[in-house]
C-alpha cells in the first residue's frame, strides 16, 4: 500500500464525483461528507486488497469500500484472469454464492451479469447458501472457479469477496496477486463489461442452482458420519441440540445434515432463524463470542439439550457449548473443539481397522498442539500451515494430486475444521454433525465431551491457549500496526517472565518451507509460546498465546501472566 497525499486523496474524490458510469445516489453520499477530510481519507487512500480472506471492506461509496463498481472492478479483473488463463477448448464457469448480508445478492448478481458480459458462465445460487457449499459445488460443477459474496463474522457494516480456484480452494497468494495485478490494470468504471440479466439466462450464461445441488452437498456431508446406524433409533430421537444460526446461511443445510444423519431432536433458536443482515439480536455474528448464543442457552437451560451449536452468517465457523453435570454450559474453544474431532474421528477409525497408515492432520501454526499431539499418538502425521485454511486446502489438492497422504482433518484455532475431501475450505456443517455425533457417542458411555476433554488431558497435557485482539481502524490503523510488529522484530525479548526466550520465529522469512507472511513467533523454554499477526480481513492486530502445564490451574496461572506481559508491551505501542 502506498501512502497517498491529501492532494491524491482529494483527487479521487473528484474523479469519482465527475465519472458520468457512477449513479447520482453514490454521488449524493460522496458530496455529503466533501468537508470531512478523516472520512476522505479513510475512503480513498488505498484500494481494497485481497487478504486471508480475499476482498473485504466497509460497504459504502470510495475505492477503500465495497459498492457496486468496485465489486464489478474486481469481478471485470477476475474474468480477465480467467480468460487468459483458461483452456480455450472449454467454456469457462464460476459458481456463485452468498450470505445474508446486506447488498449480498445484489452484489452476487452484478457478479454474474459481469462473468456473463465477459463470455463466462455463471452458476448462481437462487438464495443464500455457505461458503463451503460454494467449494463444493466448484468441484462438483467442474467450474473455473468461485466466488462468495460475505464478510464472514464481522460487524454489519462489512462485505466482502473471496475468490476460488478451480480446485474449490480460495485463491493462493501467487495467484491472488495476478488477479489484483488484472484488477489494477482497469483504468475505468466504463471498462467493465455486463450483460442483462435477460441475456444472460437466453444465451445461457446464467444458470440458477438449487435443490439438485443441495441434495449432492448434503448427502457428501451426511457420507462423513462416523455412526449414522448409531444415531437412526432411540439415540437420535432422544439426543437434544440446540442450534443457531445467527441469522446467517447455516440454517436450512445444518438442519438437513443433523436430519440425514438421524437427529430427530433438534431445536432451532427462533429469534435467529432467519436471515438478517443486521444481525439485529447480537453486537456480532460471531460463534467465538459468548454473548452471540445469549439466546441458544437460554433455551438449551430450557429444553435441557445436551449440546449447542452456532454458525456465524457464511457458515464456515462453528462454536459449541456443552452441558455440564450442574446443568450449566460451558463453551468449547476452538482448539479444543478441533482436538475432540481429532481425537473421535481417528479412534474410530483406528477402532475399525480403518486408519490410514499415511493419514496426515493439517492445522494452522496458532493453531494448539494438544490436536497435534493426540494424532501422533494415533500414528497419524501433522503438518503446520500458514494462518488461513487457504494453506490447508493447498495442501489437500497437493496430496490427492500425489497420493503421499491421505486427508483425514484440518482446523485452526477460530472455530474452522474440515473432515473429507469434497471442499476446500472449512464448513461449520459438517463440523456441526461431527461435533454433534461425537457427543451422542460418548453419551452412550455416559460421558460428555467435557469428560472426556478432560480425560485428554490428563493422557497429553494441560493445555491451554488464548487470544487477544487490537482493533485500530483507518489509516491511522494501519500504521500503528506497523509499528508494532517492527517493534517486536526488531527488539525482540531475550526473557519473558523470568524465563528464556528459546526461539524467534520471523515468518517474513519463509520459514518451514512456507510462503513470507508478516508473523512472529516466540517460543519459551518452558513450551510456552506467543505469536503476533496483522489480520489479513479485518483492521487488527491479533496476539495468540499458549501454554502446556501438568494442571488446569497451573496452566491458567502462567497463561495470564504471559498475556499480560505481552500486551502491555502492545499496548503501549498503539
Amino acid at each position: 500500500m502506498s501512502d497517498l497525499s491529501n492532494d491524491s486523496i482529494r483527487a479521487r474524490y473528484e474523479t469519482w464525483l465527475n465519472d458520468p458510469v457512477i449513479d447520482q445516489a453514490t454521488k449524493d453520499e460522496l458530496r455529503a461528507i466533501a468537508g470531512e477530510e478523516k472520512e476522505l481519507t479513510d475512503r480513498f487512500y488505498r484500494e481494497l486488497e485481497f487478504g486471508t480472506g480475499g476482498l473485504r471492506g466497509v460497504m459504502g461509496a470510495g475505492t477503500n469500500r465495497l459498492n457496486a463498481y468496485t465489486v464489478g472492478k474486481a469481478t471485470q479483473g477476475l474474468a480477465n484472469w480467467i480468460l487468459d488463463n483458461g483452456d480455450e477448448r472449454k467454456l469457462p464457469s464460476v459458481v456463485i454464492a452468498y450470505d445474508s448480508r446486506n447488498h449480498s445478492a445484489e452484489f452476487a448478481l452484478d457478479t454474474a451479469l459481469v462473468l456473463a458480459g465477459n463470455g463466462i458462465k455463471a452458476y448462481l445460487f437462487q438464495e443464500l447458501r455457505p461458503t463451503p457449499q460454494l467449494s463444493f459445488a466448484v468441484r462438483d460443477l467442474g467450474a473455473s472457479g468461485g466466488i462468495v459474496i460475505t464478510a464472514s463474522h464481522n460487524p454489519p457494516e462489512y462485505n466482502g469477496y473471496k475468490v476460488y480456484g478451480s480446485d474449490g480452494c480460495q485463491l493462493i497468494p501467487e495467484d491472488a496477486e495476478q488477479v489484483i495485478a488484472s484488477i489494477a490494470a482497469i483504468n475505468s468504471f466504463g471498462a467493465i463489461k455486463r450483460a442483462s440479466r435477460g441475456e444472460a439466462e437466453t444465451e445461457g450464461l446464467l444458470v440458477w442452482l438449487g435443490e439438485e445441488e443441495d441434495r449432492r452437498y448434503t448427502e457428501t456431508v451426511v457420507g462423513e458420519s462416523l455412526n449414522g446406524k448409531l444415531l437412526h433409533g432411540e439415540l437420535g430421537e432422544r439426543f437434544g441440540i440446540v442450534f443457531t444460526p445467527l441469522h446467517g446461511s447455516g440454517n436450512k443445510p445444518v438442519r438437513a445434515a443433523l436430519a440425514g444423519a438421524g437427529f430427530r431432536h433438534v431445536l432451532v433458536v427462533e429469534g435467529q432463524e432467519h436471515p438478517d443482515g443486521y444481525f439485529s439480536t447480537v453486537k456480532s455474528p460471531n460463534p467465538e463470542e459468548r454473548e452471540a448464543f445469549e439466546l441458544a442457552i437460554a433455551l438449551a437451560k430450557k429444553e435441557a439439550a445436551a449440546i449447542i451449536i452456532g454458525t456465524d452468517p457464511d457458515a464456515d465457523r462453528m462454536g459449541a457449548f456443552v452441558r455440564d453435570r450442574q446443568g450449566e454450559y460451558v463453551a468449547l474453544t476452538g482448539n479444543q473443539s478441533g482436538a475432540l474431532m481429532v481425537h473421535y474421528k481417528l479412534s474410530l477409525l483406528k477402532e475399525r481397522g480403518l486408519l490410514a497408515d499415511n493419514g496426515v492432520v493439517i492445522k494452522t501454526i496458532v493453531t494448539s498442539e494438544m490436536g497435534a499431539d493426540i494424532a501422533r499418538a494415533f500414528g497419524v502425521s501433522v503438518e503446520n500451515t500458514l494462518t488461513g485454511f487457504k494453506y490447508i486446502g493447498e495442501k489437500m489438492t497437493a496430496y490427492e494430486k500425489t497420493a503421499e497422504r491421505s486427508f483425514l482433518f484440518g482446523y485452526e484455532e477460530s472455530y474452522g475444521y474440515l473432515t473429507g475431501t469434497y471442499a476446500r475450505d472449512k464448513d461449520a456443517v459438517v463440523a456441526s454433525l461431527l461435533i454433534c455425533e461425537a457427543a451422542a457417542y460418548y453419551s452412550m458411555q455416559g460421558k460428555t465431551l467435557l469428560d472426556v476433554l478432560q480425560e485428554l488431558y490428563e493422557n497429553h497435557g494441560y493445555y491451554l491457549e488464548g487470544l487477544e485482539s487490537r482493533t485500530l481502524k483507518g489509516f491511522d490503523g494501519v500504521q500503528k500496526i506497523s509499528a508494532i510488529m517492527e517493534d517486536w522484530r526488531f527488539n525482540p525479548p531475550a526473557i519473558m517472565n523470568g524465563i528464556r526466550i528459546k526461539s524467534v520465529q520471523d515468518y517474513g522469512n519463509s520459514l518451514d518451507g512456507l510462503r513470507p507472511e508478516n508473523v512472529l513467533k516466540y517460543e519459551l523454554e518452558d513450551g510456552s509460546w506467543f505469536c503476533l499477526r496483522p489480520s489479513g480481513t479485518e483492521p487488527k492486530i491479533k496476539v495468540y498465546f499458549g501454554v502446556k502445564k501438568e494442571s488446569a490451574d497451573a496452566s491458567a496461572a502462567a497463561l495470564q501472566q504471559l498475556r499480560q506481559t505481552v500486551m502491555s508491551r502492545v499496548d503501549g505501542l498503539t
